[in-house]
Parts: structure tokens; C-alpha cells; sequence
């Protein structure tokens, strides 16, 4: 039985509106890309198969440090989450599953199951959260400000540690089958911690959290070059990263947030070694302009998510034999986070799309005559490739909508939860 947020009936009638204008442009597209030897068809079939997991937390209103603005209709749990998600996978059928974040996640696992099941969706990897206190959790007592799985104190390792498995555990009884380690560990002062010692303890937790892994579980270890700590970060790049799944063992992979890096790095070419190392995990798909920025995906930089994705293209069966996760984690600071979630899903699917338009026979033999140019020209003829249509398609085959962001405010959705959902008090700071 399900239970769908908005009548499809909202959807049938919005696409009927655009479908004259939809079904030229991909017939245009097609004749455009029969003429270079791709069949539309083809592309179709691949964004179709190609899923994203959107995260429980990201459906409310974000925030920065200094303030939260709410938004009107926020879910004030996890069962409204869910509501919240079903709405954006209805429309833009490409985020049939839900990464969600414990303790702000924690309920019964049978009647989570059961709501996720009514709304057509299934739960991707965990997120464990030792980032921040919690005093009305009794499991953790103890605080986390100068640190969880790294901290000097063996109390609070153990309490990080046991915090840990409890997740490994709750997601067992959903149906995940990877939990998601990243933590804010670090220091903000020379000399505040020993970088070693730290470094060390961290380890001896880790393999702690590995060794209670299922047979069929990941591990996903996540870097951050900064923030909250601003000195050091005891996983503060892919390397280090690297060398943490490659000391845990063959279930531990390195996960990629776009956002966790300095300004102008080059994250292709991480994506790049990882692949080259066995151990891509997966990513956490997000923008940013200055530093974790959080923004919507393919808002400030979509060539560079492209490239992104023609390194993944590029590594053909050592991706498959991989088989990353890909998750959106951003922050909706002054948008509906729905229709966020929904362009941002749209964006990654056609970053993907252009990046199978790639001539990769072409710009294989560019590469080995030296020649950048006509190589660049190559990639960017992929990019420039509006497959606007190709995305509509893949969705209208699976009962999504032409165009999901209008049919999401002809529903009416956000105005009908506003009177269900009790309006949220502006906050202090908080990044969520």
C-alpha cells in the first residue's frame, strides 16, 4: 500500500501542459546526437538507472553559525522527512532512497520501515553524529567538544565507539547496509593536541567500529579540511583518508563531500587516485564557493561536477567493481529545501548525462597527440550539450514530471504541511 504525498493526477496535468514543446526538444536532441553516433535512447536508459540518496536532515531549514531562519511547513520528524522526500522522488523520480542521521533520526525501526515502504522508499547509508552533544541522549553523557573518536579521555572514545555501533545496528534493522564516520575532531591551537597521539587514538576507534561491521556492510570515512576545528582535523584530506580505509581493511572506503576541500582544488583527480586505490566509497554531492559552503549541487560550479563525473565514466568496470554511493548533503538556508533537493538531483543526474556524451575514443587520441586544445574541446562539447530533455524523459518514463519544480508548487504541498506543521521559532546558531 502507498500513500503518496500528491495526487498524480497534479503531475499528468502539468505535463500535459508542456508536453508539445517537450516532446521537440527531444526529438531535436536526438537527431543532434544520432549525427554524432550517440543513440538518445541509450543515454535514456542509463540516467533512468542512475539513483541518488537525499538526506533526512537537508528537507528542514538550515542555517549558519550566527542564525536559522525556518521555513514555513518544517518536518518536525522523521516521519515528515520522509513525507518530505517521497515528495521530491515522486516528482523527479531519481531519490528513491533516504541517508538519514542518528540520534536526530532515532524512532521505532519497524514503523520507520513500514512509513518508508508506504512511500515507495529505502533507506542508503547511515550517518553517525559525534560532532556535536547530546543531553537528552543517555548513551551519551559525556561531551564532544575537544573531541569523540580521537579524544584524549578513553570514556569519551568509548562512548564515541559504542555511539557507533548503535547506528550499525539501527540501520540493520531498515535494511542499510553502510555506515557514514565523519567527525569534527581537531584543534584550533598549535600545541593543543599532540598530532600523532590523536591521530593514533583515532585509528584504535575506528578499527573498534570496523571489527562490528555485518558481512555485507561499508564503512564510509570521511575527510574535511576544516571546520569546526580551524588549526588541524585529524581526517583533514584524502590521503590521510586513504590511509585510514587502507589500515581498517577491505570494507572501508573514503567518501568524497565536493565541499570538504580548499578552494580550487583539484577533486577530479582525487576522484581519479581513489578509483586508482580501490577505495572510492562514494560522495556527498554539494557546491560551494568559498569553503564547505553546503549550496546546492551544480549551483556555483557544474563543469566542475561534470568532471567529475567524466573521471567516473572514464573508469568504466574498476567503478563498477566499486559500486560508489552517491548522496546529496547540503544546507537550505533561504530556499524551499524540496525544490532544492529536486535541482540538485536534476543537476547530478545531468552532469552524468554529459558526461556519457563524451567522445572518450576522440579525446583519447587528443590526449596521446598532445593536443590540450582540441582535447578541452572535447570535454566541453559534452558539457555544452543542453540534455534538458534527456532528464524530462527518464522521468516522465518513471511517472515523474516534465518540469518537477513547477508541478511541486502547482501541488500546493508546501501551503498544505504549513497548516498541518506547527510554524518553527528562528534560532541561534547552528549549521542545522
Amino acid at each position: 500500500m502507498t500513500d503518496m504525498p500528491i495526487d498524480p493526477s497534479v503531475i499528468e496535468s502539468d505535463n500535459a501542459e508542456r508536453s508539445t514543446g517537450f516532446e521537440a526538444d527531444f526529438a531535436a536532441l536526438g537527431e543532434q546526437l544520432e549525427r554524432c553516433g550517440v543513440a538518445i535512447d541509450t543515454i535514456v536508459k542509463a540516467v533512468r538507472d542512475f539513483t541518488v540518496a537525499v538526506p533526512s536532515w537537508g528537507v528542514g531549514t538550515g542555517g549558519t553559525r550566527f542564525a536559522r531562519f525556518p521555513g514555513p511547513g518544517e518536518p518536525r520528524g522523521i516521519m515528515e522527512k520522509l513525507d518530505d522526500c517521497a515528495v521530491i522522488h515522486q516528482l523527479g523520480r531519481s531519490t528513491p532512497s533516504v541517508s538519514l542521521h542518528i540520534p536526530w533520526d532515532r524512532t521505532d525501526p519497524a514503523a520507520l520501515k513500514d512509513k518508508a515502504q508506504s512511500l515507495k522508499l529505502s533507506f542508503d547509508a547511515m550517518n553517525s553524529n559525534t560532532f556535536q552533544d547530546h543531553p537528552d541522549d543517555p548513551k551519551q553523557p559525556l561531551s564532544y567538544k575537544f573531541g569523540s573518536l580521537s579524544h584524549a579521555d578513553e570514556a569519551v572514545r568509548r562512548q564515541a565507539v559504542e555511539h557507533n555501533l548503535d547506528v550499525i545496528e539501527f540501520g540493520q534493522a531498515i535494511g542499510s547496509t553502510a555506515i557514514t564516520v565523519w567527525i569534527g575532531d581537531g584543534s584550533n591551537f598549535p600545541g593543543q593536541v599532540d598530532l600523532l597521539r590523536s591521530f593514533e587514538r583515532y585509528l584504535e576507534s575506528a578499527k573498534a567500529i570496523y571489527g562490528a561491521l555485518p558481512e555485507d556492510w561499508r564503512i564510509f570515512t570521511e575527510h574535511k579540511m576544516y571546520e569546526p576545528a580551524f588549526y588541524s582535523t585529524i581526517v583533514q584530506d584524502w590521503g590521510t583518508n586513504l590511509l585510514i580505509a587502507q589500515e581498517l581493511g577491505p570494507k572501508a572506503y573514503c567518501l568524497v563531500d565536493l565541499g570538504h576541500h580548499a578552494p580550487n582544488v583539484n577533486i577530479e583527480q582525487i576522484v581519479s587516485r581513489l578509483i586508482f586505490a580501490r577505495k572510492l566509497g562514494g560522495f556527498h554531492f554539494n557546491d560551494s564557493k568559498y569553503g564547505d559552503d553546503d549550496l546546492d549541487t551544480g549551483s556555483i560550479d557544474p563543469f566542475r561536477l561534470f568532471l567529475v563525473f567524466n573521471e567516473l565514466i572514464e573508469a568504466g568496470e574498476a567503478l563498477e567493481r566499486l559500486d560508489p554511493a552517491h548522496m546529496i548533503d547540503q544546507s537550505h538556508n533561504v530556499t524551499d529545501p524540496i525544490e532544492s533537493l529536486i535541482r540538485s538531483a536534476d543537476e547530478i543526474r545531468r552532469a552524468y548525462a554529459q558526461a556519457l556524451l563524451v567522445d572518450r575514443v576522440a579525446l583519447r587520441e587528443y590526449q596521446d597527440a598532445n593536443d590540450p586544445m582540441m582535447a578541452s574541446e572535447c570535454l566541453k562539447q559534452a558539457f555544452r550539450t543542453d540534455v534538458t530533455s534527456i532528464l524530462a524523459k527518464a522521468r516522465i518514463m518513471d511517472g515523474g514530471a516534465i518540469d518537477p519544480i513547477a508541478a511541486y508548487r502547482a501541488s500546493g504541498y508546501r501551503k498544505k504541511v504549513a497548516i498541518e506543521r506547527p510554524e518553527v521559532k528562528g534560532g541561534g546558531g547552528g549549521i542545522v
